[in-house]
Formats: C-alpha cells, structure tokens, sequence
C-alpha cells in the first residue's frame, strides 16, 4: 500500500497565518471531487451510526417500555463510548486505510446485529439491559473510531487546514445524522423493522468502505491491500446479508420464547406490535389472548369480568334525558372492540365512536375470526364510527365547549411508558370534562390494580380531582389479571358526589357476571388496598410511570 504514514507535513508552515490551507492544497482537480465522495461516504456513515441508536432505542420502548429511561441509556453510552473509540483510534492513524476498512467492517457487524443480538437477549436468557448496554458501548466504540480515521484520510485526499478539514467533515457528520434521523422512523422501521433496519445499514456501512477503499483510494492501493480489504468487506457482507435472510425465522422463534401459547396472529405496526395467542385445551375450550408489546391485554377466559365492569356502570349513571333520546357514547382506546360490544347491549345507546391510535389493531379486531368472535363483530354495529387518531391529540382538537358526548369510556393500556403515561394525565382528564362531555355527562377509567400497582391505582383518583372531577374508585376480580380496578366520575360543580354504581334498572341484555351486589362490594376496599397519599400525574410530572413501575417490579 503506497499510502504513507501521517506525518506533521501536513500542518501549515509555522509563519502560515492558522487559517491558511497548506501550500500543497490544491483547489482544483480529481482531489476535490474525490474529496466530496469522500464526505458523502462519511454522511452516510453517520446516518447509519443514528440509526442504531434509534433503533436500540425503539426495541427497549417495545420490550421493556420506560422509553425516556432506555432514550436517555442508549444515547448516553453511545456517545461516552464515541469519545473511548476515538481515543482508541489515535495509534492507528499511522495506517488509516487498512484500519478504516477494519472499523467499518466491524461497526456493520457490530451495528447491524445489535438489535437481533438484544432481542435475543431478551427472550432467551431474560434480560435485556445489560444487553443493550454491551451493544452501545460497543457500536458507540466502533462508530467513535470512524470520525479520526475519516480526518486522516480527508487530509490524505487533498491537504487542507485542520480547521477547515474538521468543519467540513462536521458538517458531513450532522447532515448524515439528519438522514439517519429521518430515515429510520419514516422508511426503515414502517418498512423493514427494527431487527432488519439495522442490517440494512449495517450494508450501508460495508457499501461506504468498499467506495472509500476502491473509489477514492483505487490509485493508492497495491494489488495485496486490495484483496485483503475486499476479503473483510465480504466477509460482512456475508454476515449481515446473512441476518438478513435469518431475520424473520429468528424473529418468530424468539417472540413465541415470550409466550405460553402458540402465536396465531402477529404483526408489527408503526405504533406497536401486536400478537394473538391460542391454546386449546383436553376439552376442546381454547383461550385466545392480546399482547400488546409484549403485554397482555385480554384473555377470553375472563375478558369480559373486565369489560363489563368498565362499561356498565356508566352507562346506568347516564343522565336521564339524554337516555331517552338516545345515548352518545365516545370509546378511547379499546381497539380490540371488546368495550364496544358491551357498549352496544344497551338498546338506548344512539352512536358510539372509537378512537384508537392503530388501523391495524381495529382491522384486526374487525377480520381475525377469534377477535371478531370475541368481540361479536361490535365494530359492524351501524351505530359505531371507528377513527383512527391519537386519543390526547383527537380530545385537544375537539372543540371547547361542545360536550358531544354522554359517556366516556378511557381504556388505555397501563402507563408503563412515557406515551402512555401522557394518557393519564390531568391535562387529557381536564379535555375530556371541558370539550367532549356532554352536560351532566359520566366518564369512567380503567386504572389498573389496586393490589399489584396500589399507588399508581390511587394516584389515577388524585389526577381526577386535579382535572376538576369528583371520582368514585370500584375494583372487581378478573382471574387473569388479578385484582382490577376503576374511577367512575363526573364533572365537580355538577354534583357534590360521583356517580352511584349500577347495572341500571333493568340491566342489559347478556351479562354474565356484574350485578349490583358485585359491584357493591366492589365499592370496599381492605385496609392493604386503601388510599394512599399519592401525588396525581401531570404532563410536566408523570408520576403514574414510576408508581406502576414500581408496583409491578415488586411482581
């Protein structure tokens, strides 16, 4: 290789204004434009580089949820891990081509397997956070090594002031991370995912190595150097393209480690990933159940102790008036259509409509026979609009003041992420009451476990009362979940006292377990399972993330 060791030639001459370009740094001729792919190839490079974070970063808000807590892991890892590798990087100036071709090919191996290597993790062994933090320090370690060797052979290319050198390839760096950025939310993730995503740029990074080494370097190299760089270059390439072909098998394999139960149905979504289970029994029963991310929502053994313990009591405490000329019922969350379907019962009920955030998940609880069987095609029903929309985005959009609705039913799952947390906030409650609730209306919350996550249960009633509310807590048993819990409440100023429990007078049509004795009962709680001085949850604050953190880490 006829590329020669760094030397300080490459300074300016020490009467040289800083600022000035060596005297052999010429501005024109096969240089410049060898220099340009040069910096493309390095924006590239950083694009790459974002998009494993990114996509270390999405794999933790799917597996494990806490999504600022893996943000704020990952990116700070990574980058202490930029600094370690650049540091690293410093003895192997003296042969930049070689090294570069080494690094790179390690940061597409490295990068590109990081998230099937934590997915594995995961599902195989049970743990995930010292996984991803092997993956950061490492790719971050990799990536850091990049930014010094690509200065070395910026200079080599053609010479310029340290200063200017450095700007140049900055610039090239952050317009990279900005296609990165965008690249991964917009085009890899809806279309490849997170496992295949990341391959995919790991054979962006093979593809930048390869050009370096046989575009802008083909002159400087000797018949030898080429071989061995095209031999490491292929070697990756053999390994990611590998992954790439493994990925989907490796994914089924390592999703179903999650479950007990067979997968029928598994998809994943911009939003979320969505699997239907099914076991059958000696006797023939079978038990269908949702997970969402990984979380179970639903079992049809007992879905429906849940369902109609949140709708019901609602809809009895509806005002009379609107009753009779016919009920508005608003849905938020509930996807799956099972809320809808006890909606529906009530032969008084004149329009419901769903919110949702996923298409897919609605589609799916309209076409998959097990849901629909479930839910009893509810979503068919003549009198049920379907939107898709973010639920807090939907309510803030709704004109103040137009109190559309009779019953709002909140049925989101728990807050175990920032998303969701966002979701039990005083801010969505104080929109529902002030935009969307009609005069006199009622609003009921599903708020998890009053026994497994006791404060984040009680802290839901403290946000209530922030958001202008007066609430009444109830739980029921729902053998799936255990102890399960909700607020029934409407607007302060209204009334003095939250809404009466009742299956109303007479119930509807098809119940199977709630009556008024049972949810009587339901109104008591044990002393373990009383309220608790907790704070409520705000936008700013969102203390319901660490109380159901907490409650169910105990678990």
């Amino acid at each position: 290789m006829s590329v020669a060791p760094a030397a300080d030639d490459h300074a300016p001459a020490p009467d040289a204004p800083a600022d000035a370009a060596p005297a052999d740094g010429a501005s024109a001729g096969p240089g410049r434009h060898l220099r340009a792919v040069l910096l493309l190839a390095a924006g590239a490079c950083a694009a790459c580089a974002l998009v494993y974070e990114l996509a270390l970063i999405a794999l933790g808000g799917v597996l494990v949820g806490a999504s600022v807590t893996q943000t704020s892991l990952v990116i700070s890892l990574f980058v202490f891990a930029l600094g370690l590798g650049a540091l690293a990087a410093k003895p192997l100036l003296r042969w930049p081509l070689p090294a570069f071709v080494v690094v790179e090919t390690g940061v597409a191996v490295a990068g590109g397997f990081s998230v099937l290597a934590c997915y594995a993790a995961f599902a195989y062994a049970g743990v995930y956070t010292p996984a991803v933090v092997v993956a950061s320090l490492v790719c971050g370690g990799l990536v850091g090594a990049e930014l010094p060797l690509l200065m070395e052979l910026l200079q080599r290319v053609r010479r310029q002031a340290a200063a200017r050198a450095l700007a140049d390839l900055t610039a090239a760096d952050y317009v990279g991370a900005l296609v990165g950025g965008l690249a991964f939310p917009f085009l890899l993730l809806p279309l490849l995912g997170q496992m295949r995503g990341a391959l995919a740029a790991g054979l962006v990074n093979l593809a930048c190595a390869a050009i370096i080494v046989f575009v802008v370097f083909r002159e400087d190299l000797s018949r030898r150097a080429r071989l061995g760089s095209l031999a490491a270059i292929l070697v990756g390439a053999v390994l990611v393209v590998g992954g790439l072909a493994y990925a989907g098998r490796f994914e089924v394999s390592a999703r179903q480690q999650l479950y007990d139960d067979p997968i029928v149905v598994s998809q994943r979504t911009p939003y979320q990933e969505i699997d239907v289970t099914e076991s059958l029994s000696l006797r023939g029963t079978s038990d269908v159940r949702l997970y969402l991310n990984g979380d179970l929502q639903l079992s049809s053994r007992d879905e429906y102790r849940y369902h109609e313990a949140l709708v019901h009591p609602a809809l009895a405490a509806a005002p009379a008036d609107a009753r009779r000329r016919g009920l508005r019922v608003l849905v938020l969350g509930g996807g799956d259509g099972m809320a809808v379907r006890e909606v529906v019962r009530h032969t008084d009920v004149a329009a419901v409509e769903l919110v949702d955030l996923d298409p897919a998940m609605t589609r799916l609880a309209r076409r998959d026979p097990r849901l629909r069987r479930m839910n009893g095609g509810a979503l068919e029903d003549r009198r049920v609009t379907v939107t898709n929309a973010d639920a807090f985005g939907w309510v803030r959009d709704h004109p103040a003041g137009r109190g559309d609705w009779d019953v709002v039913i909140v049925d989101f799952p728990d807050p175990d992420d920032q998303g969701l947390a966002r979701l039990y906030s005083a801010e969505l409650y104080g929109m529902v009451r002030t935009r969307v609730l009609a005069p006199g209306g009622v609003a009921v919350v599903q708020a998890g476990s009053p026994y497994f996550a006791p404060d984040a249960f009680w802290s839901v009633g403290k946000t209530l009362d922030l958001a202008g509310w007066r609430a009444r807590p109830y739980h029921v048993d729902v053998p799936t979940f255990g102890d399960w819990g909700y607020w029934i409440a409407s607007p302060a100023g209204t009334t003095d006292t939250p809404p009466a429990l009742s299956v109303g007078d007479p119930p509807p049509p098809g119940l199977r377990f709630l009556d008024d004795a049972t949810l009587r009962a339901g109104a008591t709680f044990p002393r373990d399972r009383g309220p608790r001085d907790v704070r409520p949850t705000t936008l700013d604050r969102p203390v319901i993330l660490d109380y159901t953190r907490k409650g169910w880490g105990d678990y």
